[in-house]
């Protein structure tokens, strides 16, 4: 079984979402106010219950001194992937962060796209718990993997 079969199997074993909220999710750092992710280039590609597929196209801006994609733009795309997936099931207005992000680098890229995949792995009453990976989407080759943890909070009340 090849890297990109495991890919495809991982994006079946998670649900659709309703129309709505896969609308909703797919604008995700697209709006009128700039944020972190947007300043990256990030684009959803797919969102499920629990999972999403996260594309960082590549641009000069993102490498480091060496010539490599700097690690800093990789982990920022590996716990960015992860807030529609955690997000997916919540209320609208449900408040939640990363609270802890392990992130193992394998390999380099030098002038490739990037494309992530996040999923969670366990979902408690205010914690979850969380997995990632990122392509090199010319190679397919991993280049970099990701465990995190997101605190989650009730909408707040008005």
């Amino acid at each position: 079984m090849t890297d990109r079969d495991v890919s495809a199997e991982r994006r079946e074993a998670f649900e659709p979402l309703d129309d709505a909220t896969a609308e909703r999710w797919s604008r995700f750092a697209r709006g009128d106010t700039v944020i972190f992710p947007s300043l990256l280039g990030l684009v959803v590609e797919e969102v499920r219950v629990d999972y999403c597929r996260m594309r960082m196209p590549f641009r000069t801006e993102l490498l480091q001194g060496g010539g490599v994609v700097h690690g800093g733009a990789i982990a920022s795309l590996l716990d960015a992937v992860l807030v529609p997936a955690v997000g997916s099931t919540l209320d609208r207005g449900a408040r939640y962060s990363t609270v802890d992000l392990h992130v193992q680098y394998l390999g380099a890229v030098k002038g490739d796209d990037l494309v992530a995949e996040g999923w969670v792995t366990r979902r408690g009453r205010t914690v979850v718990f969380c997995e990632s990976e990122a392509r090199n989407v010319r190679t397919g080759a991993i280049v970099a993997r990701g465990i995190a943890t997101y605190n989650v909070a009730a909408p707040a009340s008005t």
